[in-house]
């Protein structure tokens, strides 16, 4: 029996294909210049990410500007200063704004899917992001004839059509990115808010059969952008047991880069659910040491301590570039972290095999 392993989603952008993104969006070349240089980057992630092994892979975010705004990137009704989110390096991130209504998405993460499937046979998993990020965008002051009540209803909607959208194109499985999990308990500790967005995400899941949510997944991780992260300081204590409230079938969570692994799968094994898989995160995104396969394994082996095998999976603890100008790790140290991640989780199947636990 192999333990699957998959990863996050994005890679780092080769440096042509930012510079195009960056001369598009000021106007020096035209999009067809910029959608050329996506193309010629797709086709070279796309083979790279095979060479790895591994037996599922990601478009690798090339086409996206972030991780969080691609559904709105060129919106008529979305504007600069959103809700700012600070990492403890110093630097900071900023949403867009919702300045009108309705909420609609402008791109559809399906077209990632489609353009990824006509490149290769691999299974392709497909990242969104969680309607709760999203949520983010309406201005606490408002929006004149447009009610929040009725712009998270177009929100669940659009969430739930670009979720819909990749399964119908082909996807493996969607994952839904929740990286403000965390952040959410540093904003507000009496967890209203975390328990707002648990309540928003189900409702977007509760779109979906129980056979079509066997192949969506949720990840969660304390959020990593030039090497640096928003809410590391927040432990998993109480995110964990209303993260698989969630009604999603497979968790993916940074562990990778935590100091003390054992409460976090100890705190795992007392909340996940039977019908559950839990990807633990084995290479850590923000750390430019380049794993090994056998520390791989040494912490595949500790998972399987507390998780029963069935329920147990390998990921990458995030993304290697959830934003497009993110270069502080190499597309070369990604997919070497990421075939440590394949060939570790190998050898810690074939230790396992044949175990009692299997």
């Amino acid at each position: 029996m192999q333990i699957p392993t998959e990863p996050i989603g994005s890679i780092p952008r080769p440096l042509y294909l930012q510079d195009a993104m960056n001369d598009a969006a000021n106007g020096r070349i035209p999009i067809e210049q910029q959608q050329s240089a996506t193309d010629r980057a797709l086709r070279e992630t796309i083979e790279l990410f095979e060479a790895t092994g591994s037996p599922v892979i990601t478009d690798g975010e090339q086409a996206k500007p972030s991780f969080a705004t691609y559904p709105v990137h060129g919106c008529a009704n979305i504007a600069p200063g959103g809700a700012t989110i600070p990492f403890a390096d110093g630097h900071t991130r900023q949403l867009p704004r919702l300045t009108a209504g309705p909420f609609r998405y402008a791109t559809y993460a399906a077209s990632f899917v489609t353009a990824a499937k006509s490149l290769t046979k691999t299974p392709i998993k497909q990242a969104v992001i969680s309607a709760s990020a999203l949520s983010l965008l309406y201005p606490q002051d408002g929006i004149a004839s447009y009610s929040h009540e009725q712009f998270l209803e177009d929100l669940i909607s659009e969430a739930e059509k670009d979720i819909r959208g990749c399964l119908e194109a082909g996807a493996d499985n969607v994952q839904i990115d929740f990286t403000e999990g965390r952040l959410a308990i540093k904003l507000d500790p009496s967890l209203k808010l975390l328990e707002h967005f648990i309540a928003l995400n189900n409702r977007v899941l509760e779109c979906f059969s129980q056979d079509e949510r066997l192949r969506i997944g949720v990840h969660s991780c304390p959020g990593g952008d030039h090497d640096s992260t928003h809410s590391a300081d927040i432990g998993y204590d109480n995110l964990l047991p209303r993260l698989f409230q969630l009604k999603a079938t497979n968790f993916y969570i940074q562990l990778a880069s935590e100091r003390d692994r054992r409460p976090v799968l100890e705190l795992v094994r007392a909340n996940l659910r039977s019908n559950q898989r839990i990807f633990v995160g084995v290479t850590d995104p923000i750390n430019p040491r380049l794993e090994t396969a056998e520390e791989v394994c040494s912490r595949v082996l500790e998972a399987a301590e507390s998780i029963p095998l069935h329920q147990l999976g390998t990921t990458d603890d995030c993304g290697f570039s959830p934003f497009a100008d993110d270069i502080s790790t190499s597309r070369e140290l990604a997919f070497q972290k990421i075939r440590a991640r394949v060939s570790g989780t190998a050898l810690a199947s074939q230790r396992l095999h044949g175990g009692d636990r299997m």
